[in-house]
């Protein structure tokens, strides 16, 4: 099977019913599909294909990915920098309520959104709504 067919094949699976998706599930995978739904059908079918072609990734390679994974999932250090040592320029990133924040540091300030600001403080409480103090939020030292 080349190429073609195979992104044919992906390409047709959502236009597919459950009932033809759970078909194929059979074929493919010689066993009972389970009964999710049809996107976690359409997601695993379509990875099946994939390995079906091309194959699977060595065990040595998925233990790396998996490593990886688990690496990226923990929670960053925290970074210890005086006030002082925000240089212009820097970045500080927060993630709040599932959205990601970007402050800039600048000269006398700090610009979030287009709008400058005098302490991290009065950015945390632009984003948050509640009083904070801006290096703790923006995890530069440890709470409490």
């Amino acid at each position: 099977m080349n190429n073609i067919n195979v992104l044919k094949q992906l390409a047709a699976l959502p236009n597919l019913s459950t009932s033809e998706l759970r078909t194929k599930w059979t074929e493919l995978f010689q066993s009972e599909p389970p009964s999710f739904n049809k996107t976690y059908l359409v997601r695993n079918l379509a990875q099946r294909i994939q390995e079906l072609v091309h194959g699977t990734l060595p065990s040595s390679d998925e233990r790396r990915w998996d490593k990886l994974a688990k690496e990226d999932e923990e929670p960053p250090e925290q970074i210890k920098l005086p006030a002082d040592r925000l240089m212009p320029g820097i970045k500080l990133v927060r993630e709040w309520k599932g959205v990601e924040h970007c402050c800039t540091v600048l000269d006398n300030g700090f610009e979030y959104l287009g709008r400058r600001f005098g302490s991290l403080s009065a950015v945390a409480n632009a984003i948050t709504g509640t009083k904070w103090n801006g290096h703790t939020f923006f995890k530069l030292k440890k709470q409490g």
